[in-house]
């Protein structure tokens, strides 16, 4: 399959959702999820998919979530993407269910990376207000999801507003669950990366407010930094 062969699925995908017929466009979709397709053509089909009406996507995306497969997720985070100048806040809501029902890594850092990193870059304000939650959620992958969403953010917003990331990411320092550590921890990482000195000065502070974050933590946002920066950011000045 090529890109103009999945926008052609994908429209016809689209067109059966928003007839009602459910059953067949999954019975359309669900070779192309068991065939491993790339994600990037399974995104193409997600957004035709979203862009449709409400009521009828979102009842496909419960169809295809049901299916748990690799791809599904895919076009279902492309689906809710579409969503989020419409529909934000459930569309963040939608996707926080599918992490906690997906209950696996890759499921996580794929909606991550499609829905809630997006809009921050869209909207950031309003989508950090809205994800402040997902940082004390009792399940690990949606405050995993919370750094992924940071990692987005940091590779494509173009506005300066790393402090304010770097201030929201503060409550989940001292996070103890692995998977969740991996999730925050990259987005530290993305941050460090993109901006050494921020990154290196809040570190710095962590520091002298006696912070315990886990090794791994520490590591993964230590990991762009030079050796001079690293010493700072561990002594805490």
């Amino acid at each position: 399959m090529n890109a103009p062969e999945a926008d052609q699925v994908g429209s016809r995908v689209a067109r059966l959702v928003q007839g009602g017929q459910l059953d067949q466009a999954y019975a359309l979709l669900a070779p192309i999820l068991a065939a491993r397709t790339p994600f990037r053509l399974l995104d193409r089909i997600g957004a035709a998919v979203g862009a449709g009406p409400l009521e009828t996507a979102n009842a496909f995306l419960e169809r295809i979530a049901s299916g748990r497969t690799e791809g599904g997720w895919v076009v279902i985070a492309s689906a809710l993407g579409q969503q989020l100048d419409r529909d934000l806040e459930r569309a963040l809501e939608r996707c926080r269910a599918c992490v906690v029902g997906a209950d696996i890594w890759y499921a996580t850092d794929i909606l991550g990376e499609r829905v809630p990193g997006p809009a921050l870059v869209q909207n950031l304000e309003p989508t950090m207000a809205l994800l402040a939650p997902w940082r004390e959620h009792a399940n690990r992958w949606v405050r995993r999801t919370v750094g992924v969403a940071v990692h987005f953010w940091t590779k494509r917003s173009l506005e300066d507003r790393a402090q304010a990331l770097l201030a929201f990411l503060e409550p989940m320092f001292e996070e103890r669950d692995l998977d969740a550590i991996k999730g925050v921890g990259w987005g530290l990482k993305t941050l460090g990366r993109h901006y050494p000195e921020m990154v290196t000065e809040w570190l710095a502070q962590q520091s002298a407010q006696r912070r315990h974050p886990r090794a791994l933590m520490l590591r993964k946002a230590l990991t762009y930094l030079s050796p001079e920066q690293r010493l700072r950011a561990m002594e805490g000045g």
